[in-house]
């Protein structure tokens, strides 16, 4: 099946004045398993262009906050929305706590990926290299019974990936939403800690 950059998810995304096609995803997410609820606080990793902040944004409500993070800029704004322009690898643990005065995180959400070059090995691993990186900040900022959702390529180190989860957040659930395009191997990993 050819790639159709400009699919019904990437025309429905535009009409509802979303930043991109990925909004989908989250949204059936948390149809699914109702990730959020008024005034949490939530983490999005790899946030921009900003639909998955800007989606976490209208479920948190006013008195909720979102914290962002990538190396591109957002397409986005909001008085309850807080953006770090940074690499992952390189903003810390305290760095974001002390932004939220020390609060725990109620979800922390990565829908990192990189920039892939073709070599599927490669990037499947660079993939769980982010992904790692992001379950590593979610062990220090996750509240218990708080939501750990991340995008990972599937591919020979998923299944290690899954059981690191498993032991360090808790029992996990694979979610491949309808609107990932047939040709991705892009899967998600959600997980409650306990």
């Amino acid at each position: 099946m050819p790639y159709k950059p400009r699919d019904h998810y990437f025309k429905k995304a535009k009409k509802e004045k979303y930043p991109a096609r990925s909004v989908y995803k989250l949204k059936e997410a948390d149809q699914k398993y109702r990730l959020f609820r008024r005034g949490q606080l939530v983490l999005d990793l790899g946030a921009a262009p900003g639909s998955w902040s800007k989606y976490v944004l209208e479920r948190v409500g006013p008195k909720g906050l979102v914290v962002a993070i990538d190396l591109s800029p957002l397409k986005i704004s909001a008085p309850n929305l807080l953006f770090f322009q940074e690499d992952v690898f390189s903003v810390t643990p305290q760095k974001i706590r002390e932004r939220v005065e020390g609060q725990s995180f109620d979800a922390v959400l990565s829908d990192m990926a990189p920039k892939t070059t073709g070599d599927r090995s490669g990037d499947h691993f660079r993939s769980v290299e982010l992904a790692q990186r992001a379950l590593e900040l979610a062990k220090e900022l996750l509240k218990p019974g708080g939501v750990f959702l991340v995008k990972v390529f599937e591919g020979e180190a998923f299944p290690r990936f899954v059981e690191e989860v498993k032991r360090e957040i808790g029992p996990v659930k694979r979610f491949r939403p309808k609107s990932t395009r047939s040709e991705s191997r892009e899967i998600f990993v959600l997980a409650r800690r306990v």
